[in-house]
C-alpha cells in the first residue's frame, strides 16, 4: 500500500557486495586497514575527530551535481548501479531466454529505457484513469476513485496497508494511517518563518506547471492548486507530528465499523473497505482518529469539483517519473532541486534500476545475490552477531537502574530475537506480474497493483516470518518490532562497513556498530515497548520505567543543543531513538571487540594506531559525507537520524572508551562531565 511497515532504518541506498578496493582502505599483510589518505592527521581526533577522521575525503569528493549529498555509502551506490546496469543490459538484450526473474527485469528495464516512445506518449498512460475522474459527478462516487487509486499506488487523501496487529503480532489486520500530502510534513503547511513560506509558494508553482501540463490553461491551473493546497493544509493540521508518530501507542485504536462511526458517522466507509476487496473488514486499526475526524468531514462537505481536483493532482504528481521528460523535469525542480538543492536530474537508466528495485526487487535481487553475494561474509558476520549478543546481555546484567524483573525480561527479548542476513530463504513469486517492454508507466501501475493484492492476500493467513522489508542489494539495516528481528541485507556487508579479510578493530567499529545499533533499537525509547513475541506490551516495573526515561531525556537534551545550519537545531525527540541506538551501538560493540581480542587478537598496531583507534576511526569513516544546505534543512525537519557528523560527536561525548584510546586530556576531550553524560545501555 502506500505506506510501509514502520522499522527503523540506518540508510537506505543501494549497494553491492563487490571485490573493489575502496578509497577508505588498504591492504597489509592480508588486513585491511585504515588509509591514511582519508584521514587528516594534523587534526586534533580529540577536538574534532569526525575531521581528523575524513577530513581529506571531505575535501576530495564534492558532490556530484546529481545528488543532494554524497557518502560512503554513494560510493558505494554508484559501483552498484554500474553491476546492476549489467545484469539489466544482459536480461535485456535476451528478453525470451533465462529464469523468469531474468526476463521480468529485462522487460522491465528495456520499457524504462525506451524514452522516445515515452516522450511519444506525454500523458496518455494516465488518460482512462483522467477520464474516470472526470466522470465523477456525485459525492458517493468519490471514496470509491480513492480506494482505487489506492489499489494502484496513488495515496490520495490516506494510507491504507495490511499489517501485525501491534498488540497481537500473530494476526495481520487492516491499517488505516494519515497521508494525502504532497509536501514532506504536515509543518511545511503550518510554519511562518520566511524559508518555509518560500517553499509553499514554490510549491504551488509546481502544483500549477502540473496542471499546466495536463492541458488546463494557466488561470485554471493557478486556481487549481490553490485548491490542492486548501485541502492539504486541512489534512495536515489534522495530522500527528513526526515526534508524536514515534509514541507507537499513540498509533493504536483497534476499532471496526461501528468503531470507525463513531468517529465519522457520515462517512460510507464500508463502500470504501468493499472496494479495496475487504467486504468484511472485521478489526482494523485507525493510527490517528483527529486526522480520521476530519477526513469524514471533508468528505461530506469539500465540493465534489474540489475533490476531483484533487484527485488529479494525486494521479499526475505519483505518476510524473513515470511520464515524459516534461513531467520528470517538473517534478525533479521541486522535490530534487527545491526541496533537497540536487542541481541535475539523474541518468534515465540509474534512475529506471532504482525504481525496478523498489517495485520488483526480489527479481532483481535473485540475480544480484547469485553474481555477487558468497558466504563468506554471512559467516563473518553471523560471529559478530553473537559476539555482540552476549556483549548486549552482560551490559543488561551490569546496568544498575534497572532491577532484576527487568532484566529477566529483556534477557527474554533477546534471546527470542531474530537475525536475517543477505537475502530470504525463498524468493518472492512475480508470476502474476505481467511486465510488457513497451508500457513503462503500464509496468509501473501494474507492479504498485500487484503488491496491493500481495499485502492485502496476508488478511487471514499466518504471519510470513520470512518475508523481508528490503531489498537484497540495499544498503540498510533495520529492527523490525513487531517480528522482533534484525535483518541485514547484502548489501550493507561490504567495504568501509564490512570486509571479510579486514581488521577486526574496522569490522566492528563499522559492521559491528551497526548490528549493536539495530539490537539497541530493540530497546530504545520505541523498541522497548514490544515485548519478547513483538507484542506492543509493558514488560517493565514503573520504577525501571521512569529510570529509563530520565537517561532518554538526557540525550534528547544533549542534540536539542547541536545547531548543524543557520538558526536550525538538530530535533532531540524526533532523533532520540536513532541518537540512543548510536551510543548503544558503539558501545556494545566496542564490548564485543574487546571479547573478540581475547581470542583472536588483532595486531596491537596498525599504522601507528592502537586496536581501539582504528575502532572508532572506521566507525567515523562509515559515517563520511556531505550534504547540500537544503537537503540538511530537509533532514533536520524530517528525519528520525541526525545529520551524519553529529552521529559521530554525539556518541563519542558521552564515552569516556574514546578519550581514553587517543589520550584526550581534560582540556580538548570531547567527553561531556560526568553530571550531563548519558549511558544507558
Amino acid at each position: 500500500m502506500h505506506q510501509n511497515k514502520k522499522t527503523f532504518l540506518r540508510r537506505s541506498l543501494l549497494a553491492t557486495l563487490l571485490c573493489f578496493s575502496f578509497s577508505g582502505y588498504a591492504a597489509t599483510s592480508n588486513n585491511l586497514v585504515l588509509e591514511s589518505k582519508t584521514m587528516d592527521k594534523s587534526i586534533d581526533p580529540c577536538t574534532d575527530f569526525f575531521a581528523y577522521s575524513n577530513a581529506k575525503w571531505l575535501a576530495q569528493n564534492p558532490i556530484p551535481a546529481d545528488r543532494s549529498r554524497y557518502s560512503a555509502y554513494d560510493e558505494v551506490t554508484e559501483r552498484n548501479l554500474a553491476a546492476l546496469k549489467g545484469i539489466a543490459e544482459a536480461a535485456a538484450a535476451a528478453p525470451d531466454s533465462g529464469s523468469l526473474a531474468t526476463r521480468l527485469v529485462g522487460s522491465y528495464y528495456r520499457s524504462g529505457m525506451d524514452e522516445a516512445r515515452i516522450e511519444a506518449e506525454g500523458s496518455k498512460p494516465l488518460a482512462d484513469e483522467l477520464a474516470r475522474i472526470n466522470a465523477v459527478n456525485d459525492r458517493s462516487q468519490v471514496l470509491p476513485l480513492i480506494a482505487a487509486q489506492h489499489h494502484t499506488g496513488v495515496g490520495s487523501l490516506f494510507n491504507f496497508y495490511v499489517d501485525q496487529d501491534a498488540k497481537n503480532t500473530t494476526r495481520y489486520i487492516p491499517q488505516l494511517g494519515q497521508g494525502g500530502l504532497g509536501l514532506p510534513d504536515r509543518d511545511y503547511y503550518l510554519k511562518t518563518d520566511a524559508k518555509t513560506i518560500e517553499i509553499r509558494k514554490q510549491y504551488a508553482a509546481y502544483v500549477e506547471k502540473m496542471f499546466v501540463l495536463l492541458g488546463d490553461t494557466p488561470e485554471i491551473a493557478r486556481k487549481n492548486a490553490a485548491t490542492v493546497i486548501a485541502l492539504e493544509s486541512r489534512l495536515a493540521k489534522a495530522s500527528m507530528t513526526k515526534v508524536q508518530l514515534r509514541d507507537p501507542l499513540a498509533s493504536y485504536h483497534l476499532l471496526d465499523l461501528n468503531g470507525l462511526e463513531k468517529i465519522d458517522g457520515k462517512t460510507p466507509w464500508n463502500i470504501y473497505f468493499k472496494d479495496v476487496g475487504l467486504a468484511e473488514p472485521g478489526q482494523f486499526n485507525v493510527g490517528q482518529p483527529k486526522f480520521f475526524a476530519e477526513a469524514g468531514k471533508m468528505l461530506n462537505t469539500v465540493p465534489v469539483a474540489d475533490w476531483k481536483t484533487y484527485l488529479r493532482w494525486n494521479l499526475v504528481n505519483a505518476r510524473a517519473k513515470d511520464l515524459s521528460s516534461a513531467f520528470v523535469n517538473t517534478n525533479f525542480d521541486f522535490y530534487g532541486r527545491t526541496l533537497a538543492g540536487t542541481k541535475e536530474l539523474q541518468p534515465r537508466w540509474k534512475r529506471i534500476l532504482t525504481n525496478i528495485d523498489a517495485n520488483m526487487g526480489e527479481a532483481m535481487g535473485e540475480l544480484y545475490v547469485a553474481k555477487f553475494f558468497g558466504p563468506e561474509a554471512k559467516a563473518g558476520v553471523l560471529e559478530m552477531v553473537g559476539n555482540i549478543k552476549d556483549a548486549m546481555r552482560e551490559s543488561i546484567s551490569k546496568l544498575e537502574w534497572m532491577s532484576a524483573p527487568t532484566k529477566q525480561q529483556a534477557y527474554k527479548k533477546l534471546d527470542t530475537l531474530v537475525v536475517k542476513i543477505g537475502y530470504p530463504d525463498t524468493w518472492r513469486d512475480y508470476s502474476a506480474l505481467k511486465v510488457d517492454p513497451a508500457s513503462y508507466a503500464d509496468n509501473n501501475k501494474r507492479a504498485a497493483e500487484f503488491e496491493f493484492n500481495r499485502v492485502l492476500a496476508k488478511l487471514g493467513k499466518p504471519i510470513d516470518r520470512n518475508e523481508w522489508g528490503m531489498t537484497p542489494p540495499t544498503v540498510n539495516a533495520y529492527y523490525n518490532p513487531t517480528m522482533n528481528e534484525m535483518v541485514f541485507p547484502a548489501g550493507i556487508l561490504q567495504p568501509p562497513l564490512y570486509h571479510v579479510n579486514a581488521d577486526a578493530a574496522a569490522n566492528y567499529g563499522n559492521t559491528g556498530a551497526t548490528i549493536g545499533h539495530e539490537l539497541t533499537h530493540a530497546f530504545d525509547d520505541e523498541g522497548r515497548q514490544f515485548d519478547s513475541q513483538g507484542n506492543l506490551k509493558s514488560w517493565w516495573t514503573k520504577e525501571d520505567e521512569k529510570k529509563f526515561l530520565v537517561r532518554v531525556a538526557a540525550i534528547e537534551k544533549q542534540f536539542d543543543e547541536f545547531n548543524p545550519i543557520d538558526k536550525l537545531h538538530i530535533n532531540g525527540k524526533l532523533t532520540e531513538g536513532e541518537n540512543i541506538a548510536d551510543l548503544g551501538g558503539m558501545k556494545i560493540a566496542l564490548q564485543a571487540l574487546r571479547k573478540a581480542q581475547a581470542s583472536k587478537p588483532q595486531p596491537a598496531e596498525i599504522d601507528g594506531l592502537t586496536v581501539e583507534q582504528r575502532f572508532f576511526i572506521a566507525n567515523a569513516q562509515s559515517f563520511r559525507g556531505l550534504m547540500r544546505d537544503e537537503k540538511l534543512r530537509l533532514q533536520l525537519a524530517t528525519d528520525p537520524h541526525a545529520p551524519e557528523k553529529y552521529r559521530v560527536l554525539g556518541p563519542i561525548a558521552n564515552m569516556p572508551e574514546f578519550s581514553q584510546a587517543f589520550s584526550c586530556p581534560a582540556k580538548t576531550s570531547p567527553l561531556r562531565p560526568e553530571a550531563t553524560r548519558v549511558n544507558i545501555w
